[in-house]
Parts: structure tokens; C-alpha cells; sequence
């Protein structure tokens, strides 16, 4: 008789169908737990909120319309995912706020990292693309290519966790958790190399500012490119540390210990990405870069031209581009 709670519960995670909130208490769901009405609401708003700004921003700073277009993703995303938590707080057992949950919060904060790739083609731009270990045009479709792969293995493998989930298809439910955990890896391991790729750029430009032109010059010492680049980094650091989480959580199956801890995924999940958001969105480079680099007025004639500076020229001119 002590095996029979858990037994019920595996047995109402892999048929939650049989369940309803007023058969079934709330430990009996896949999380285990009626997702709490407050907190979410609280991110509801928050990631809403941001996704405003974000559109309000992709209109004053168009020459960063990519990136504000990837947050605005993202923040829609992940503010109708907390909409589907909202729908679990009254009914833990709800198939439409299940499947929008597995399937939304697990790829939107892909749409954040896809925006922070950009940020760096456009860094070395302009600061020094010859210090860059990776050809500055590569960044792109490189890193945005990759992110569209995770993108589509995680929505993948939470549609078909979604299918399942209301079926007696076990095997279908494993394949969708698999497919949704290689998702995670991909994007973990992209950003690996995308953190190991800046990081060899960035202690480039420390040894090597002399190679740097006056405007990328004005950039790296200017007090709110660095406040910047360090919101954008601490932004990577906490969709890197959310995204091994949800890895972790992943690995045992629905219902597993990990999953059916609402103050784990709170911490680990929803504080992480929202404080990303946040931190992109008050620190949006168009701000940025507009402030430094247009007080940067020097003419080309002040370049010293040697003999393999056109493209320490052409770097000025792009550098001015975004002013």
C-alpha cells in the first residue's frame, strides 16, 4: 500500500486524460502542482510589458530591427506561455494550457539567444573585425541557423510530448522528451561556442585597441558600451543557466522529481529568462551605440593610410553607419 500514491501518480502523468480537477487533486498532474496564480500573472505582465518596448524600440532604432524583432518574439512567446500556467492554476489537469506551456516555454527563450547572436556581428564591426576569430558575416547565418535547428527540435518534441500526453502512447510521449531534450543540447552547446568564439574577440580588443579607429576607439572606452556589453553577457549567462536546467528536468520524463518543483522552475526558469528580457530591453544596443558613435566626429583624412588599411577605412565608415 505505501507504492500506491506513487503508482497513481505515474499513472495520472502518462494519462492525465483520466483526471480532471475535480477528481483529482493537483499532485496527480504531470507537474504535480497547480501552477501558482500570482507569480504568473506577475510574468505574464512582465514579459508583455517588455514585448512593447521591444516593438516601440524596433521602431526608433531600425538599424537594429533584427534584434528587436527576435526580443519581440521571444517576449510574446513566453508571455502567452505564462498565460497557459494561468490556465493550469484553475485546472492542473487543462490539455489547451498543458500543450501551450510544453511547447511555448520551451523555445521562446531561443528567440532571445537568436538576437544576442546578432549583437556580436555587429560588435566586431565595429570595433575590429580583423580581431574576430569568426568572419563577422558568418555570425549570422551560422548561429541564427543553429538557433532555428533548437527552435525546431524543442517545438517538435513538445508537440509531439502534447500529442501524447493525452493518450495511453508512452513510447510517443519518450520520443517527444527526447526530440525536446536534443532541442536544449543543440541551443547549450551553440551557446558554448558562441560564448568561446566572443571571448577570443574580446581579449583581441583588450591586447590589440591600437589597431582600433578613433569612433571604434570612442566605442571600447565609452562607460555605457561596457555597462552593455556586460547586461548582454550577464543576459547569455541566464538563458545558458535555464537552458541546462530545463535539460536536467527533462532527462527523467514528464513527471519527473525535478519537474514537479514549482520553486525550481521559478528560479531557474522564469527569473532567468525574464531578467534577460529585462536587462536587453533597458540596455537595447540601438541606444548604445546611437549615443557614442554619432558625438564621433573624425575625418578620414586624420586615418593614417598604410599599405593594407582599406579595410581599417571601411571599418570607420561602417562604424559611422550606425551612428
Amino acid at each position: 500500500m505505501s507504492h500506491l500514491p506513487g503508482l497513481l501518480i505515474r499513472e495520472a502523468t502518462t494519462r492525465p486524460s483520466q483526471c480532471t480537477k475535480d477528481t483529482c487533486p493537483a499532485s496527480y498532474s504531470i507537474y504535480g502542482y497547480a501552477p501558482n496564480l500570482g507569480a504568473n500573472a506577475f510574468f505574464v505582465a512582465l514579459f508583455a510589458i517588455s514585448c512593447l518596448l521591444f516593438c516601440y524600440q524596433a521602431r526608433l532604432y531600425r538599424k537594429w530591427l533584427g534584434f528587436s524583432i527576435a526580443m519581440v518574439l521571444g517576449t510574446a512567446l513566453e508571455s502567452i506561455g505564462y498565460a497557459s500556467r494561468l490556465i493550469l492554476s484553475n485546472d492542473p489537469f487543462s490539455p489547451t494550457g498543458f500543450k501551450l506551456n510544453i511547447v511555448l516555454l520551451t523555445f521562446a527563450p531561443a528567440f532571445l539567444t537568436a538576437g544576442i547572436y546578432l549583437l556580436l556581428k555587429q560588435i566586431t564591426l565595429s570595433l575590429q573585425p580583423r580581431l574576430s576569430p569568426l568572419k563577422p558575416s558568418f555570425y549570422t547565418p551560422i548561429f541564427v541557423s543553429c538557433d532555428i535547428l533548437a527552435i525546431i527540435l524543442q517545438g517538435a518534441g513538445g508537440a509531439l510530448s502534447a500529442a501524447a500526453a493525452n493518450g495511453t502512447n508512452k513510447k510517443l510521449l519518450d520520443l517527444g522528451v527526447d526530440v525536446m531534450i536534443a532541442g536544449l543540447s543543440s541551443q547549450v552547446i551553440t551557446l558554448f561556442i558562441f560564448a568561446i568564439l566572443a571571448a577570443i574577440f574580446f581579449v583581441r580588443c583588450a591586447g590589440n585597441k591600437d589597431k582600433f579607429t578613433p569612433a571604434a576607439g570612442h566605442l571600447w572606452q565609452a562607460s555605457s558600451f561596457h555597462t552593455f556589453v556586460g547586461a548582454a553577457v550577464v543576459a547569455f549567462t541566464l538563458v545558458f543557466i535555464r537552458c541546462a536546467y530545463r535539460i536536467a528536468e527533462l532527462k527523467d520524463g514528464w513527471g519527473s522529481p525535478i519537474m514537479r518543483r514549482e520553486a525550481e522552475f521559478v528560479v531557474l526558469d522564469s527569473v532567468m529568462v525574464s531578467v534577460a528580457a529585462v536587462l536587453l530591453n533597458v540596455f537595447h544596443p540601438g541606444r548604445c551605440f546611437k549615443q557614442n558613435l554619432k558625438d564621433t566626429a573624425v575625418d578620414l583624412s586624420t586615418i593614417d593610410h598604410k599599405e593594407g588599411d582599406e579595410e581599417v577605412v571601411d571599418v570607420y565608415m561602417q562604424s559611422k553607419a550606425y551612428a
